[in-house]
């Protein structure tokens, strides 16, 4: 069985990580959506929740299953018995780091290779930090996140401003 593991944040998930999600689901028999927990950062979702926003998302792909992990990715595709970790590369930016951690997890792991997609050109501009900058100040991010995800984000924004 040919499975990989696409790690991220998805904090929120947005219409490009679905782009990724549905593109290398088609390359593969399986495709984990590994929802990272990390502790140095303060996310506007909780890790069971953006679990459960990504299997809504990608409640129409069969063959992708999602699951939280800490740690380390190439340790994570290990434990799912992957050969693969996918990667989405909307610039040249990305790439440099990109490579770097690709490189570094071939060294920790030979036997998972990375899988580079670049983002769909329509989605080349958009990243989780942007969809929560721009709902921060009431704008637009319906052309960037699925509609069950619009109103989660602005509900959980202004709950977290009337604090």
């Amino acid at each position: 069985m040919r499975r990989a593991v696409y790690p991220g944040s998805f904090d929120p998930v947005t219409y490009g990580h679905l782009d990724i999600i549905s593109r290398s689901a088609n390359l593969v028999d399986e495709l984990v959506v590994a929802v990272l927990n990390n502790c140095h950062k303060t996310p506007l979702f909780s890790v069971e929740e953006r679990v459960n926003i990504l299997l809504k998302a990608t409640e129409g792909l069969p063959n992708v299953r999602v699951e939280s992990f800490s740690g380390l990715s190439v340790d994570f595709a290990k434990e799912c018995d992957a050969r693969f970790i996918v990667r989405g590369l909307r610039a040249i930016t990305d790439f440099d780091y990109e490579l770097q951690l690709a490189q570094t997890n071939r060294i920790m792991n030979s036997e998972v290779d990375t899988l580079f997609l670049t983002t769909s050109l329509e989605y080349a501009y958009l990243s989780s930090s942007t969809v929560k900058e721009v709902a921060s100040y009431g704008g637009d991010i319906s052309k960037f996140v699925p509609p069950f995800v619009v109103d989660l984000i602005y509900n959980k924004i202004w709950a977290n401003k009337n604090r």
